[in-house]
């Protein structure tokens, strides 16, 4: 069985096979060879895995960023926040940060808030005497915060895979993320005056009136999702549902920016999507089935408990681990496949699953930009068009901000936790 369920599947990934597939074919092989039963249960399990009320947000929130995504949404919040920023000095860096803060809470999928926002600020940074790396490796960066801002994709199916509640996890989930935006934040208002680029201009009232005007119907996307989940009025789900029918209203009636063909080619892109993440979890949630019904979880818990590790040291080695793991995989696939044997043990070490999956967020998150294999590296020299080598020279201090903003998020459970109570009562 250890064969089936530990060598073959780092063996299929190493050759370069697809995740589901390496789950898929380690799970037939157990239940075939070691379990001797027959393969309608992998059917069974297949879609019991993905049978679940919460993974519905996850085709419509990727349905309304796509249609968000598309048109001047991103341009208009560039003109609010940078209109409100002034003569801060860096004021194109903070902006960039404070808009992908904003459409995090819009998108929710950090490729696409890269690809948008560094088309629309990496020009105009490079224009303004910012060094190339170091506006490279912002935007490459901060676009990774949109697993951990609210609504987050990787959340709905860490909380569907840890049975928690999404609604938690996102209350929990705002102070890390604002937290992480003013740690980056800070650092290129100093890395700004330090180098002597990106001098602001002045505040102008009547500027900022009229970009507020522009920006307002963008920005009525998250305070619909937001709004309507803490304050009682929608479940994710169906926030995720409004948000669907607000974005198509407003990118084709109020922007007219979208005709209905162009719609249709947003639903048809969703589609496309949600199936890539679906067959991955349908795959993991078998696997994590045949390693419960093995009793793997149960046998990592004794074995943590003999060893007597405490909470802090596990939470120590849970993030080496995810930082490592986030290195070569995507955040999905991370969650799905060690939720199930880290769960149980974070459960008998009293630490709060909540918690835990926001420490889980902001290391997958740094997984996202971390050199050499970060999906976000790779899609900003994409649409940036700048060397891997400048993009890698540029990450390093805001990879080391982020690990700053993971050790206090792990340590001090209450940066999570307070999100909680104040925003679910």
């Amino acid at each position: 069985m250890s064969f089936a369920l530990g060598v073959l599947p780092i063996v299929l990934l190493v050759l370069g096979f697809p995740i589901f597939l390496v789950l898929l074919t380690s799970v037939a092989v157990a239940l075939v060879v070691f379990m001797h039963l027959p393969l309608a249960a992998l059917h069974q399990n297949l879609f019991g895995s993905i049978n679940a009320y919460a993974l519905l947000a996850i085709p419509y929130f990727i349905y309304a960023g796509e249609l968000m995504g598309r048109g001047s949404v991103a341009r208009r919040l560039v003109d609010f926040v940078q209109a409100g920023v002034g003569s801060v000095r860096g004021s194109l860096g903070v902006t960039t940060v404070g808009v992908a803060t904003i459409f995090g809470a819009i998108s929710g999928v950090s490729a696409a808030a890269v690809a948008t926002i560094g088309k629309v600020m990496y020009p105009s940074m490079v224009k303004a005497g910012y060094p190339a790396p170091f506006a490279a490796g912002l935007i490459t960066a901060i676009g990774a915060i949109d697993i951990i801002i609210p609504p987050s994709i990787p959340m709905i199916v860490y909380g569907a895979a840890a049975q928690e509640s999404v609604p938690r996890l996102y209350a929990a989930g705002i102070i890390p993320g604002l937290l992480i935006a003013a740690l980056v934040g800070g650092y290129v208002v100093v890395t700004a005056w330090r180098g002597g680029f990106g001098k602001g201009e002045p505040f102008d009232a009547r500027r900022f009136g009229h970009a507020t005007m522009r920006g307002l119907w963008a920005l009525g996307a998250p305070a619909i999702i937001l709004g309507g989940i803490y304050g009682g009025v929608f479940s994710p789900t169906e926030a995720a549902a409004v948000a669907c029918v607000y974005a198509a209203l407003v990118t084709r009636f109020v922007f007219r920016e979208l005709s209905f063909g162009d719609i249709l080619e947003a639903a048809s892109a969703t589609v496309r999507f949600t199936a890539q993440i679906l067959i991955i979890v349908a795959c993991a949630g078998v696997f994590a089935w045949v390693l419960t019904v093995n009793q793997v979880p149960a046998m990592l818990v004794a074995g943590i408990n003999h060893f007597e590790v405490s909470s802090w040291q596990f939470l120590l080695v849970v993030n080496v681990l995810l930082l490592i793991v986030g290195c070569f995989l995507d955040p999905l696939s991370s969650i799905l496949l060690l939720t199930p044997l880290l769960i149980p043990v974070a459960k008998s070490l009293g630490i709060d699953t909540v918690h835990f999956g926001i420490v889980f967020m902001v290391n997958l998150a740094i997984g996202l930009f971390h050199p050499p294999f970060g999906i976000n590296i790779f899609v900003a020299q994409s649409v940036l068009g700048i060397e891997l080598k400048q993009i890698y020279k540029g990450i390093v201090p805001f990879v080391v901000l982020y690990l700053v903003a993971l050790v206090l998020i792990t340590y001090v459970p209450q940066i999570a936790l307070i999100g909680v109570r104040l925003f679910m009562g």
